[in-house]
């Protein structure tokens, strides 16, 4: 955790992937095709608490969100659902923090948080 608040000193972005060096930022997958995947985690997206739905595009599979840190800081996130092959996709999220300065880490928490739901609620499809 450490280690993130450091990082987060100078970076103020996040983002996951498959190719991520960090465990807990590679793709998390779910049985589930794109098209359904879409609205399981959107539906998920929008009862979170303290994050607000901009804009949903289904074709290419993007949910854009933000959410106010008590700094006042505004968080930019983008989720996007991948159908990685049929009957699966892959959710990845991008996080970044407006303004010049870090983010002590705020955005890797942010990705934790919005996975461990994800997790949670969707656990009977997880891969």
């Amino acid at each position: 955790m450490l280690k993130r608040v450091l990082v987060g000193l100078l970076r103020s972005h996040e983002h996951t992937g498959d190719k991520a060096k960090d465990p807990k930022l590679k793709s998390h997958y779910y049985r589930l095709s794109k098209d359904r995947a879409f609205e399981e985690v959107g539906s998920v997206l929008k009862k979170m608490q303290g994050y607000k739905v901009l804009h949903e595009v289904p074709n290419i599979g993007e949910i854009v969100m933000e959410k106010r840190t008590m700094a006042g800081r505004t968080m930019d996130i983008t989720v996007q659902i991948v159908g990685t092959s049929p009957g699966v996709s892959a959710v990845d999220i991008y996080s970044a923090s407006r303004g010049s300065l870090g983010d002590l880490g705020a955005n890797y928490r942010v990705i934790q948080e919005i996975y461990a739901v994800l997790d949670r609620k969707l656990s009977n499809y997880r891969v």
